[in-house]
């Protein structure tokens, strides 16, 4: 039996004054399914990621995410529903500690109906956490101010936040923008995990050989369209793909 789709998008269409940003984009995403969304800089990637959480209203089009409607809900509903994302740019507490941004989160009343009324040890499970994310706990950085860490830090710090909610579906934007190689390298094993462990995930990304190593699935668009899906070697084998990237070489192994 074929299983339900957790997240349908449907004829999505955003215009900005003159410029049309997203031109009726159509896709499902099945349970547990890693998906990566690429195209050049102006495609539409992030819009296409306000307008599925919120932050943007359609012009026109629909999302369904478990088979309820969520079309131009406010960001804070659709989050309470399970989905969590980052955004390019870290948006963290940068006067609180980094362990209280994870605290906030764990505030919520979804994770308080996920443990069935409690919030539990919220200081404990905020450094543990982030211990998963590579702060390492006997360093003292989790308990440092948010707006002294380094940008590789804030990034995983947003990471964590968005995974504090207990998503069903995840979504990174650009979560690699700005790191340094070696702060790419210690991060992409998380990503691996939750391809592991079954999270449903959109990611958008630049650095295409570390996204290929992760996703089931891509995505591609330019200009606000979808011009390929399917496998990582079968869009970027497409004259279209090629076309839009201008010759950009990438190896996939």
């Amino acid at each position: 039996m074929a299983t339900e789709a957790i997240l349908k998008v449907e004829g999505l269409h955003k215009h900005f004054g003159g410029v049309v940003a997203i031109q009726q984009v159509s896709f499902e995403m099945q349970p547990g399914e890693f998906l990566g969304i690429i195209g050049p800089n102006g495609s539409g990637k992030t819009t296409l990621v306000n307008l599925i959480t919120g932050f943007v209203k359609p012009d026109s089009g629909k999302v369904i995410y478990q088979g309820k409607e969520i079309t131009g809900k406010m960001p804070y509903t659709i989050a309470s529903f399970g989905i969590a994302r980052t955004f390019q740019m870290a948006r963290v507490f940068y006067h609180l500690p980094a362990y209280k941004n994870i605290i906030i989160p764990l505030c919520s009343s979804r994770v308080k109906k996920l443990r069935g009324g409690q919030y539990g040890e919220r200081d404990e499970t905020a450094v543990d956490l982030l211990d998963d994310m590579g702060f390492e706990r006997d360093s003292f950085v989790p308990y440092k101010l948010a707006g002294s860490l380094p940008h590789g830090y804030l990034k995983r710090l947003d990471l964590a936040r968005a995974l504090a909610l207990r998503p069903n579906l995840l979504i990174l934007d650009e979560l690699f923008s700005g790191m340094s190689m070696s702060e790419v390298a210690s991060t992409l094993p998380l990503i691996e995990k939750f391809n592991r462990e079954g999270l449903t995930t959109i990611m958008i990304e630049h650095r295409l050989k570390e996204l290929f190593r992760v996703v089931n699935r891509v995505m591609v668009l330019d200009f606000g369209q979808k011009i390929a899906e399917g496998s990582p070697r079968e869009v970027m084998n497409t004259e279209q793909v090629k076309k839009a990237y201008l010759g950009s070489e990438v190896e996939i192994d």
